[in-house]
């Protein structure tokens, strides 16, 4: 079994390098930072053991660039109930803080190459040319597959081959990050960073910072320099979800990167040269907004020199079953809830709604359906969706009013675990108890 260590404090690094050499079923090689191991990492690599504070890249955004490439354990002299559920998210099996037994941490390698057969390895390697009748979500990147699906699937597996820009269309929960993963993994860059970044999530005023790095002293609080998410993809491929919101002052320096295939950190004039495959994605109409004037015409013909439409849910029912499955048997090994199975009507139910969230909702329904139900049996009430057969509709506020009550119950109040459990910001659930009034 081959580790990868990341640790920029050389005596840990060569210490743990060292302990775990002893070992015969292990193969160790070390990196004294992300950026190094980035550079160097490859297929041969069964496990990434990472420290979270580094300098330049910390471990949470090194594991966001590799992008569950390689199974992940976390060691941390600084650890904190929310880098540990950051990491958690990530995918991360074992999170360890400093000081350990390196038995304990043997232990973690051993359960860690356990659950390996979770993320097939094939999802690392392009698609081969199989049979007319092969599908291609027979690489196990997609847990299911309709004739909708397919048909953007082969259209992005085609663009997966060119170094084309790629605009993902369709509505919210959709899948739009799977496909450009999709893409990313299919193309010859699939060795190389994969970077994700969601335009709405982030404040104008700190987006360019993010995109383009900056120089030590470019702003008040810039105490050394950072490279921008642009440099990190070098040689990758750059994710823009939600485009349609990227404020029009950095459109025009992204249509030069676009262009010249270089940036330009903040608080400096040097240009950097970059080798970017660009994904960019949106839900809204972005004709509507070059017609408004908050969209450039220009940038959207660079971004968009192959359109792929992904389907909603609700054209892709063949998929919805199958997916619950899955999703139940992750929530059985992340909660321990047991096995569950469908009560009657339950999956009619789930095949007649519209899902107008698609597979984030989705997802979101039978994970919270799975935890809050009582005993193995998913009932139609567990699911908490309006059915136009039952005749019994509630007002959307009542509905959500019972769902927070129903989620802070199964999280004995706390409000972090409750958010989670609805899909919800903190802020966005704290709004809302506010709203109906409901105390702690």
């Amino acid at each position: 079994m081959k580790l990868a260590i990341v640790e920029d404090d050389i005596n840990m690094r060569k210490s743990l390098e060292i302990a775990l050499g002893e070992y015969d079923e292990f193969e160790v090689v070390s990196f004294k930072s992300a950026k190094d191991a980035l550079k160097k990492l490859d297929d041969s690599i069964d496990l990434v053991i990472t420290d979270i504070n580094m300098p330049q890249m910390d471990g949470l955004e090194f594991l966001k660039v590799l992008n569950g490439r390689y199974e992940a354990l976390i060691i941390t002299g600084n650890a904190t109930l929310s880098k540990a559920i950051d990491s958690i998210r990530l995918g991360v099996k074992d999170f360890l803080t400093k000081p350990f037994e390196i038995e304990t941490l043997v232990e973690a390698i051993l359960r860690a190459k356990k659950a390996q057969g979770v993320i097939a390895k094939a999802s690392k390697k392009p698609v081969k040319a199989g049979k007319s009748n092969d599908k291609i979500t027979e690489n196990k990147q997609f847990i299911s597959s309709s004739p909708a699906l397919e048909k953007s699937l082969k259209l992005a597996n085609k663009a997966a081959k060119t170094a084309a820009s790629v605009l993902l269309l369709g509505e919210s929960g959709v899948g739009k990050e799977l496909f450009a993963n999709y893409i990313h993994q299919n193309s010859p860059r699939a060795q190389m960073p994969f970077v994700a970044l969601n335009m709405a999530a982030i404040p104008d005023n700190l987006l360019e910072s993010e995109l383009f790095g900056y120089e030590k002293g470019a702003f008040t609080d810039a105490t050394e320099g950072r490279a921008g998410k642009f440099e990190v993809a070098n040689g990758g491929s750059i994710f823009l979800d939600e485009i349609g919101e990227m404020p029009a002052s950095l459109q025009a320096k992204l249509l030069r990167v676009l262009q010249e295939k270089e940036v330009v950190r903040l608080g400096s004039s040097k240009p950097i040269k970059v080798d970017i495959r660009f994904i960019a994605a949106t839900n809204a109409d972005i004709q509507k907004k070059i017609q408004k004037g908050e969209f450039r015409e220009d940038l959207f013909f660079r971004l968009q020199t192959i359109p792929i439409r992904i389907p909603p849910l609700r054209e892709r029912a063949e998929e919805i079953i199958p997916l619950c499955e899955w999703k139940l048997e992750q929530v059985d090994k992340q909660y321990g809830v047991g096995k569950k199975h469908w009560g009657k009507g339950a999956q009619e139910q789930l095949l007649a709604y519209r899902w107008p969230g698609n597979i984030r909702e989705l997802l979101s329904v039978i994970e919270r359906a799975a935890i809050l139900c009582e005993g193995e049996e998913i009932m139609v009430e567990d699911l908490f969706l309006s059915s136009r057969e039952s005749g019994g509709k509630k007002k959307i506020a009542n509905l959500e009013e019972e769902l927070i009550y129903e989620a802070l119950k199964a999280s004995d109040s706390d409000v972090d675990s409750a958010a989670e459990l609805l899909g919800f910001k903190k802020e966005l659930l704290l709004s809302k108890m506010e709203r109906y009034n409901i105390k702690l």
